[in-house]
């Protein structure tokens, strides 16, 4: 008889370790507390606008591309990928930096900006794309068990590179302070500082530079939608609306789940919901992290987000919008050094319909505005509407446009959301930061250490936060599924 795992969630890391677990032989079943697939990934329609509510880019198409290849399968045979071109847009105070599709394009960029920048941005790309190749192809494949797994003939050449900072390497090439926020401006998606990322993180800029930013038509929800019809293909049964409210354990080991009322054994429970939450499902005795733990570790931020449909299409403006014209450096304190309120955020905006007209009616355009805030704060409606009147000022300001009273309508996701949604320890959005401290094997482990059998996955642990990490961490645990049952049979 095949052996039983029952998985909590249904986010990215889930959808992947299901699908791996299925073609493993294995019985498999996911439980999701919401009425839909996905996890924070999940999807707004309403009046014929689509809004991905959670991730909105697709970078590294590769490691895409390599989850369906396991399976025998292509991404095309789900989805339909454009790249985008430009690729994104950000506004300063006084000028607008345009990234194209291709490295010339880009190169042509920073001269306008810098003389002599191109040169030392070729360079640093190509030191990006080697860390990006033994980042993806060996330290990334690593399940964070030991120290040693970060010991490879390639990373001992670069170990220097986990003691400087992206912030401390951008800045000896570059002068401008447009081009270095430019630079520093993917490892956010690492959920850290610059000045407290490790400077071999420099690969998300090969990922952003040299392998471009994509749409899947439809939006990032497709993507959900393939892993969901691959793993049905495959045989995994999903129970919606089905909130765990306790994994169950006997002298040690994990016999199975309660969820709404009723008790389901298994052989294995792999929870891909908030760690910390995972966590609290268990009696005291069987938890590895104590609330102090958790309190001192660095969370990525949370996001103050509106879900807007405007009545007409917009101009000056690209698919994605970053607005840097204010303190960067400012901003990022009151995320991680300081945590309140901004007093001037930054913040993106995501046009799709711009690429995309499916995702918006006729003339119509849909919008998504995402402040980055720190994890924690109070969050009240006052504040959503003070912060939204803040930031559609500047962006009429800064496109030269107005806007605000061709709003059809307006959602909005925040701290008490992201808390109440996803059981998301202070309501991160991102998960746990990558700083040095919280790299591979420093980061809260897949394998339970206290209880048989309990496994997790996702954004808190190996390898990291955002959408690319998450697929490889659902490969990571069914590896080490695979392994813990290849012993006991």
């Amino acid at each position: 008889m095949n052996k039983k795992v029952l998985i909590i969630g249904s986010g990215f890391s889930s959808l992947s370790a299901s699908c791996y677990l299925a073609k493993m032989g294995f019985d498999v079943s996911v439980y999701e507390k919401n009425g839909t697939v996905g996890g924070r990934a999940r999807q707004l329609v309403r009046d014929g606008f689509t809004f991905d509510i959670g991730p909105s880019w697709y970078w590294m198409p590769d490691i895409f591309d390599k989850f369906f290849a396991d399976f025998g399968k292509r991404t095309a045979d789900y989805y339909k990928l454009d790249k985008l071109s430009p690729a994104y847009r950000i506004f300063f105070a006084d000028d607008i930096i345009t990234i194209g599709d291709s490295m010339d394009k880009i190169c042509v960029e920073f001269e306008r900006i810098e003389a002599g920048s191109s040169k030392h941005l070729r360079q640093f790309i190509a030191d990006a794309q080697e860390n990006y190749d033994i980042a993806i192809n060996k330290v990334v494949l690593r399940p964070g068990l030991s120290p040693f797994e970060l010991v490879t003939k390639e990373t001992v050449l670069k170990v220097d590179q986990f003691f400087k900072t992206i912030s401390g390497q951008v800045r000896k090439k570059f002068k401008n302070p447009k081009l270095i926020s430019t630079l520093e401006f993917p490892v956010l998606f690492l959920g850290a500082k610059p000045s407290n990322t490790p400077s071999f993180y420099s690969f998300m800029n090969f990922a952003d530079f040299g392998l471009g930013t994509w749409h899947p038509r439809g939006g990032m929800y497709e993507v959900i939608k393939a892993m969901h019809a691959l793993a049905l293909e495959l045989g995994v049964t999903f129970h919606l609306n089905s909130a765990v409210d306790k994994i169950r354990v006997e002298n040690g080991q994990v016999v199975g789940i309660t969820a709404k009322g009723k008790t389901i054994e298994s052989d294995y429970v792999l929870s891909g919901a908030d760690y910390h939450h995972s966590e609290k499902l268990l009696d005291k005795q069987y938890r590895q992290y104590s609330e102090t733990f958790w309190s001192k570790k660095t969370f990525a931020p949370s996001s103050l987000l509106f879900y807007i449909g405007f009545d007409k299409k917009l101009v000056n403006v690209e698919h994605h919008n970053l607005f840097f014209d204010t303190d960067f450096e400012l901003h990022a304190q009151e995320i991680y050094d300081h945590p309140q309120w901004p007093s001037d955020p930054l913040f993106y905006v995501n046009f799709p319909s711009i690429t995309d007209p499916s995702m918006a009616p006729e003339g119509c355009e849909t919008g998504f505005f995402l402040i980055p805030i720190a994890p924690g704060l109070e969050d009240t409606p006052q504040l959503r509407d003070q912060y939204f009147e803040l930031i559609i000022a500047r962006f009429e300001e800064r496109t030269g446009q107005k806007v605000e009273n061709n709003i059809i309508f307006k959602e909005s996701f925040c701290v008490n959301d992201f808390v109440e949604e996803y059981n998301s320890y202070k309501g991160n959005a991102y998960g746990m930061a990558n700083t040095l401290l919280q790299t591979a094997f420093l980061r809260p482990k897949l394998q339970s250490k206290k209880v048989n059998n309990l496994f997790f996955t996702g954004q808190l642990t190996v390898p990291g936060p955002g959408v690319p990490p998450s697929l490889i961490s659902g490969k990571l645990v069914s590896e080490l599924i695979v392994k813990a049952n290849s012993k006991s049979t």
